[in-house]
């Protein structure tokens, strides 16, 4: 490889299609015959297979001398994070080079209503070191939160269910991680895919905080056919934004006397409540 073959760090700019998939069209000028290819690579990815944690993707040469690359929306990513690298011909994995995120046009993830089946969602964005990387989920189901307002007791979420139904036992579970397994289980009503709840959070308080605490929500279908064991996250993720964790604020709120209740979303885009001493 020569100096001028390749940019010392490649910028690649990306477009999300209508299917989900991704166009990434890198600035590279090429003098030899034989392109590189693309490399995601999933981030803590644990398999000894690596190919497994890999996706692989050839570039083709643009009129304007940029080389692109596809990432169809058929393509099963797993859940987590993928960066992104250029792979040298005749390289091997460990001397890919990272891209630098370049324009991201996401215009076609806001507001983006999902065809049936499993729900996958790839936002492109940019790393706290200035990387490229790609975020993935795939749900099947999904419970799509929605609106939180409050009330002086509590919060009241709405949202879209995904690839599943209501059972008349249906619920959500407020989980709170950790030995002892503590859950809240509130009632959730909905119809022709929607749901709703009131959490109220005196009643996850249940007496004194004296550290912060992070409960997680749950939607359980209940009797409905082809009930997720375990229930359903509710999360987040069919529009632009990666990581809603502190974009996403809201206020908080007495829990009882002496503890403070915050709703928040997780990196994850996971929707979440917040329970620590009051100030």
């Amino acid at each position: 490889m020569t100096a001028s073959a390749v940019r010392r760090t490649p910028r690649a700019d990306c477009t999300v299609g209508p299917d989900g998939g991704i166009t990434f069209d890198l600035d590279l000028r090429r003098e030899d015959e034989e392109a590189p290819e693309l490399l995601l690579r999933l981030r803590g990815a644990k398999s000894p297979d690596r190919d497994a944690g890999a996706v692989r993707l050839s570039l083709s040469p643009l009129r304007d001398g940029r080389l692109r690359a596809v990432l169809p929306g058929t393509t099963r990513s797993a859940e987590g994070r993928w960066d992104v690298y250029l792979r040298e011909p005749g390289g091997d994995d460990d001397g890919a080079v990272a891209v630098e995120p370049g324009i991201r046009d996401l215009r076609l993830l806001v507001d983006r209503a999902p065809a049936s089946g499993p729900i996958a969602v790839r936002i492109p964005y940019p790393t706290l070191d200035g990387r490229l990387a790609v975020r993935c989920w795939l749900r099947a189901p999904h419970a799509e939160a929605g609106p939180v307002t409050f009330d002086g007791a509590g919060m009241t979420v709405e949202g879209t269910l995904y690839g599943t139904g209501l059972g008349t036992d249906a619920r959500v579970e407020a989980r709170l991680p950790g030995a002892d397994g503590r859950v809240l289980r509130v009632p959730v009503t909905g119809q022709e895919g929607t749901f709703a709840f009131t959490l109220p959070f005196d009643r996850l308080a249940g007496g004194s905080v004296t550290a912060q605490q992070l409960w997680t929500l749950w939607l359980v279908p209940g009797a409905a056919e082809g009930e997720p064991a375990g229930g359903v996250r509710i999360s987040r993720i069919l529009d632009d934004v990666w990581d809603r964790k502190k974009i996403f604020v809201y206020p908080g709120r007495s829990a009882g006397e002496g503890v403070r209740a915050t709703p928040c979303y997780s990196t994850d885009n996971d929707l979440c409540v917040r329970l620590e001493p009051a100030p």
